[in-house]
């Protein structure tokens, strides 16, 4: 594999534009609010690891997972942010491979702790696509895994890398609850990003939970576990801070409220 590598990283093509657009930048930029609440959550920040991990995961891992997909999946249709996809090659494996590996480096700037943990990530990414176990094939397992990795697990990686906290003392009450409001929102938006993608999906044989759902019930669906969402938001928020606190978090969430009302007006027209 490695003189392959070295061959491919010798081309000036390698790093052309159809591989830039397949690493979808402002895709990994959606799981933003997710980071943001794991800082908020931190009782004391180190700035230094936050701009770290903000570059590892927005910069390398996320786009590294975003470009793998791409390579096993080989989309003709849309895709998240990327209407109409290049063509998948060899080369994008490759790719993903030495984005993951930046990535993970870099988290040995913060701690090796943070280097081990950002592995069972890049793992768990790599086995929900990955033909031979393609977790995503699977509705309901493919859903808690994007569900608890992109979120729980994520509020985990940048909150400890924040507190510079990477033991057992770091899993109290609050920051558990912390994992599942987390998860609860990546519960709840992602089964709605994969409404264009039915039937590319059926055609690989991956029985996503959208797809299972249908288009009006993935709307739904999305609706009831933003609304528990919401319900766990408020308590989390008036037992650990003051009602106030949860009205800023909703005006957070306004920016995702618009955007899925607007899908459903979309999807209600046909």
């Amino acid at each position: 594999m490695l003189p392959s590598i070295l061959n491919l990283s010798n081309s000036s093509h390698f790093f052309d534009r159809d591989t830039l657009l397949h690493l979808r930048f402002p895709f990994s930029f959606l799981l933003l609010p997710v980071f943001c609440f794991a800082i908020s959550q931190s009782d004391t920040v180190n700035w230094w690891n936050v701009f770290i991990i903000f570059i590892i995961l927005h910069f390398f891992i996320y786009p590294g997972s975003n470009i793998y997909n791409s390579f096993t999946d080989d989309d003709k249709g849309s895709i998240g942010v990327l209407r109409n996809p290049p063509p998948a090659t060899k080369k994008l494996f490759y790719v993903s491979i030495i984005f993951d590996s930046i990535g993970l480096l870099l988290c040995l700037l913060i701690s090796y702790k943070l280097f081990m943990l950002m592995l069972v990530a890049v793992g768990i990414s790599k086995a929900y696509s990955w033909k031979k176990i393609r977790l995503k094939k699977y509705s309901i397992i493919g859903w808690l895994t994007v569900m608890i990795f992109q979120g729980g697990y994520t509020f985990l990686l940048v909150n400890m890398a924040a507190t510079n906290l990477f033991d057992l003392h770091w899993f109290s009450i609050k920051n558990i609850d912390g994992m599942i409001l987390s998860s609860l929102l990546i519960g709840a938006s992602y089964p709605f990003t994969q409404v264009y993608q039915h039937k590319e999906d059926s055609l690989r044989g991956d029985m996503t939970i959208s797809y299972r759902l249908g288009i009006r019930g993935t709307f739904i669906f999305t609706g009831i576990v933003f609304i528990a969402t919401s319900i766990f938001a408020w308590k989390y928020f008036v037992h650990y801070y003051n009602i106030g606190h949860f009205k800023i978090f909703i005006l957070f969430l306004l920016p995702f409220l618009g955007y899925f009302f607007n899908w459903l007006n979309i999807v209600c027209r046909y």
